[in-house]
């Protein structure tokens, strides 16, 4: 496995083996860092949550962990090499064992492209985006129930 990219010295302080939500967000920033520009703003799209969020789970000095039903998804979008991705998911399960188990068992997600009508404002238009995404998370739900 190669080396990846330098972490600074907070960073190595924050990704301690003692901190195990550090370790896995160390790893998701510096893989989103090296993805094209607007990678936060479409993760943040493709979740359904506020562009704040993705700065949470992907600072290892935010405790917030990242929901195990949002892993695929970023594992997805963000293009995760197979390494990158290994790495990851045992830092993710180093921290939730619990949660991985269920994350690692989900499908793997698709993107699908829509072209739906421009409502004229910018609160509209995200109000109708939330709802679609909504929409769509409960449709994947149904289907994890079976």
């Amino acid at each position: 496995m190669g080396a990846g990219p330098l972490m600074s010295d907070s960073d190595a302080r924050a990704a301690e083996p003692g901190e195990p939500i550090a370790a896995y967000k160390a790893l998701l920033r510096d893989i989103i860092d090296r993805r094209p520009s607007g990678t936060r703003r479409r993760l943040a799209e493709a979740l359904g949550k506020n562009p704040s969020f993705i700065s949470q789970i992907t600072n290892p000095a935010y405790p917030t962990p990242i929901p195990a039903g949002d892993v695929e998804v970023i594992l997805e979008l963000c293009h995760f090499s197979p390494d990158e991705r290994a790495r990851f998911l045992s830092a993710y399960a180093a921290a939730h064992p619990r949660r991985a188990a269920g994350a690692a068992s989900r499908p793997k997600l698709r993107a699908l492209t829509l072209n739906v009508p421009d409502l004229g404002s910018g609160r509209r238009n995200a109000e109708f985006d939330r709802a679609v995404q909504d929409f769509v998370a409960r449709l994947a739900r149904l289907i994890d129930a079976d």
